[in-house]
């Protein structure tokens, strides 16, 4: 697999076409970085089949090795969310609470090249400036559906860069917020009804996945885009 590093790129505000629609006056995000953003880097997504303790049959899940260096001029609290949208517009989240044989299964896979990956939950926090202090984790997620013929990675949480807009179709006799319990018990606030957006410097990567629709379910991603967008 092919490893890359990204510290600024090339501006867009769509990664597949029909996946994000292209607004003229959209914010983009801007050619020189204006806030602290990381260095980061990542390997091209990839499948690994688990039999997990209890289950009937084996899960197929995907996952993303990357490492993370600090160089700006500030510790940051890294707090990364990793998103695959697909053609189908079927959107997974990183399943950063995944059953530990899934995180073992790939540590043991890589442990030669990447001998100190951490968990992805372990990763998040105060990331201190240099390379001696550059973190290796993976992001995760469950299969998506075996007629995907293009996904986007998106990777957010790299930058501060950020954008408000005011939310055109907020309602102000309705709730902003409700309460939603995260793995392991944690509760947070989830935004409804906001009066704003905030957009984020986000790196989107668009991916292909060649062939028939048998040929897709062995086929590696082809990488075809990588870009910075406000998402």
């Amino acid at each position: 697999m092919r490893s890359w590093i990204l510290t600024f790129g090339t501006l867009a505000l769509s990664m597949i076409p029909g996946l994000v629609a292209t607004a003229p006056a959209a914010p983009q995000p801007s050619i020189a970085p204006k806030s602290w953003q990381l260095e980061f880097e990542f390997e091209d997504p990839r499948k690994i089949v688990i039999q997990l303790p209890g289950d009937a049959k084996p899960r197929v899940y995907w996952y993303m090795l990357y490492n993370v260096t600090n160089n700006s001029n500030r510790d940051v609290q890294f707090m990364p969310r990793f998103e695959i949208v697909t053609d189908s517009l079927q959107v997974l989240e990183t399943d950063v609470a995944a059953d530990p044989a899934v995180f073992n299964a790939i540590r043991k896979l890589h442990l030669k090249d990447h001998p100190f990956l951490l968990e992805p939950l372990e990763i998040m926090g105060k990331l201190l400036q240099g390379a001696d202090n550059a973190k290796d984790s993976v992001a995760i997620w469950r299969d998506f559906s075996g007629q995907t013929r293009q996904f986007t990675l998106f990777a957010t949480g790299l930058s501060g860069e950020t954008v408000i807009l005011p939310n055109p179709s907020y309602d102000a006799a309705k709730p902003e917020f409700v309460e939603k319990e995260l793995p392991g018990g944690i509760k947070t606030k989830v935004a409804i009804n906001p009066k704003r957006f905030v957009l984020y410097k986000t790196l989107g990567v668009g991916y292909r996945l060649p062939g028939d629709d048998e040929a897709r379910k062995q086929a590696e991603p082809v990488r075809e885009k990588v870009e910075w967008l406000m998402r």
